[in-house]
């Protein structure tokens, strides 16, 4: 899978905006004016070890492939090479109405042409039976359009809101039961074999999907639990004699080598996240620890000033590309792409897209992952990222006969790896977007890059595997074997398998905050400021998230 989570991962502090959209949005606290003044305001916790009868029945489809690569869960497993033939799952059009279907999901990258002008969405809607008209939004921007359209309830029949910023969403949970449609008795237990492309995602991705205790949304599983990377241009580092790093100390002498003004390099973007895990900062749940029994935040850590200061020196000494310097949304991809930015944080899904894109131009290109370190000395700590990438909620008040209709469509593009849907949605149509290549392996013509944007990936999902790219043949072995060596030390949630709300109060005041955090580590205020932050923080809604935190662990007997 391409671009997804490579995007969205790389955008999740401009997907932030969501919070502080409008005076409508805020009026009642939250995202949707008029919501509940009770319910979620105060935060809420759910067992969802406890809302079996709400979720879907797991059920396999027998397609007679085996991975080359068995991973460690919550890794997927991975596919070296492709089936040398694919099977046909779905023979009946999951479209009946002949009613467009209006959705909305994000891109990274131009816009593909709309219906009428767009030979793969020809073809798959033909296959569907049934026309979806997309709105394809920025995902740079897809969060002032998100936030605009839930605070006027204005939202389309399918609409895909990315995972990484569910949580931070105030009053979330009041607008799904005021704009979506529950999904509860169209899914749970056995009735999912209706559609059984959904029925073989995995329970711990329905798990997320249930707001208000019922189901309201389809997942979109992860195939990783990485929420960020260090990605390096080691063809650069080759070029100039050096080494990966392999400590804090190490990764600053790195930078200051692989900076060069005078010729355009520098050796960073902002990677400050990355930076606060390298000094084990905790990062459950928005950044919540339990430490010595107490709860706690990463602000009011050690280690968090410790990898402020680190990340404060590296601003200082002119070691980060002065475009990211002067905006937080500078086109990183880009500069790393060619040869201006060394070394990148970015999802995981950033890797590969970025080395299949960019070696045609630089033949040289080697993108590898810096391997984690701690910069503390010990193990590294490795923040977990496993929920859903997206999740596709469906507009309330539609008609049985329709929201069944969407589930089909749903279902269709859900397809698995090794199915002929699958090669479809993800290549699109054989001799117009890709041509058989070596092994009989798609590759991927022109037509395919300026028409795909995985569209109908995001109004749907699939079981996760970690499938073969014919452009970069070592990409699978190489990610899975950096995602299975450092899989032990993803650190434990306290929290794990509790589906919470955060107070209002404290998810207004992340962004905010962040933002003055921001300022300290880019030298536009004194680290001596953040025990003055931390303080403003706690008063904002930070002791009230810790109180409704604490009390979570205690109801669930923790």
């Amino acid at each position: 899978m391409t671009p997804p989570v490579a995007g969205a991962s790389t955008n999740r502090r401009s997907f932030l905006g969501l919070i502080g959209l409008s005076a409508a949005a805020m009026a009642g606290g939250g995202v949707l004016a008029g919501c509940s003044e009770s319910g979620s305001g105060s935060g809420s916790a759910t067992d969802t070890d406890k809302l079996s009868g709400v979720l879907p029945k797991q059920q396999n489809i027998s397609l007679d492939i085996k991975p080359d690569i068995t991973s460690t869960p919550p890794i997927a497993d991975g596919y070296t090479t492709f089936p040398s033939s694919f099977k046909k799952v779905i023979t009946e059009k999951p479209g009946k109405s002949g009613q467009k279907i209006s959705a909305m999901t994000p891109a990274w990258g131009p816009a593909p042409p709309g219906l009428g002008s767009n030979a793969y969405y020809d073809a798959i809607n033909s296959e569907l039976g049934i026309q979806v008209d997309f709105s394809i939004q920025d995902g740079n921007t897809y969060a002032d359009k998100l936030g605009a359209m839930l605070a006027s309830r204005d939202v389309p029949e399918l609409l895909c809101i990315p995972g990484w910023e569910v949580n931070k969403l105030p009053r979330f949970t009041d607008a799904v039961k005021s704009l979506f449609e529950d999904l509860t008795d169209h899914l749970s237990g056995d009735k999912v074999s209706a559609y059984p492309m959904l029925a073989t995602f995995p329970t711990g991705a329905w798990r997320e999907a249930v707001w208000n205790e019922r189901l309201m949304s389809v997942p979109n599983p992860t195939d990783g639990a990485y929420p960020w990377v260090l990605l390096a241009r080691k063809d650069l580092l080759d070029a100039a004699g050096q080494q990966m790093p392999k400590s804090g100390a190490e990764l600053y002498e790195l930078g200051k080598k692989m900076t060069d003004p005078n010729k355009g390099v520098w050796a960073f973007d902002d990677i400050f996240q990355m930076v606060q895990m390298l000094y084990k900062a905790p990062g459950s749940k928005e950044g919540w620890g339990v430490v010595d029994g107490k709860v706690v935040h990463k602000y009011e850590t050690p280690q968090y000033k410790q990898a402020a200061e680190f990340m404060a020196k590296l601003y200082k000494d002119g070691l980060i590309h002065p475009d990211v310097v002067a905006s937080k949304g500078a086109d990183k991809k880009t500069l790393f792409a060619s040869g201006k930015i060394a070394i990148v944080q970015d999802g995981m899904g950033g890797w590969q897209p970025l080395q299949a894109q960019y070696q045609k131009v630089t033949p040289t290109l080697n993108i590898q992952p810096v391997p984690n370190f701690s910069a503390t000395g010990g193990d590294p700590l490795i923040w977990r990222a496993d929920d859903p990438i997206s999740y596709t909620f469906v507009k309330k008040g539609l008609s049985k006969d329709r929201v069944q209709e969407l589930l089909r469509v749903m279902n269709w593009c859900s397809a698995p790896f090794g199915t002929q849907e699958f090669l479809l949605r993800e290549y699109g149509v054989e001799g117009k977007h890709w041509k058989k290549g070596a092994g009989g392996v798609p590759a991927k013509e022109d037509l395919s890059f300026k028409e795909i944007q995985n569209q109908y990936f995001f109004i749907s999902g699939r079981n996760p595997v970690v499938q073969p790219y014919p452009e970069t043949p070592n990409y699978v072995k190489d990610m899975l074997g950096y995602s299975n060596t450092n899989v032990k030390y993803l650190e434990k949630d306290p929290w794990d398998g509790l589906k919470l709300e955060f107070p209002a109060r404290f998810k207004s005041n992340m962004v905010p905050t962040e933002d003055k955090m921001t300022d300290v580590v880019r030298g536009r205020r004194p680290l001596s400021d953040i025990d003055a932050i931390v303080a403003e923080w706690r008063t904002n809604g930070g002791d009230e998230a810790r109180d409704f935190l604490a009390k979570a662990l205690s109801d669930a007997g923790r």
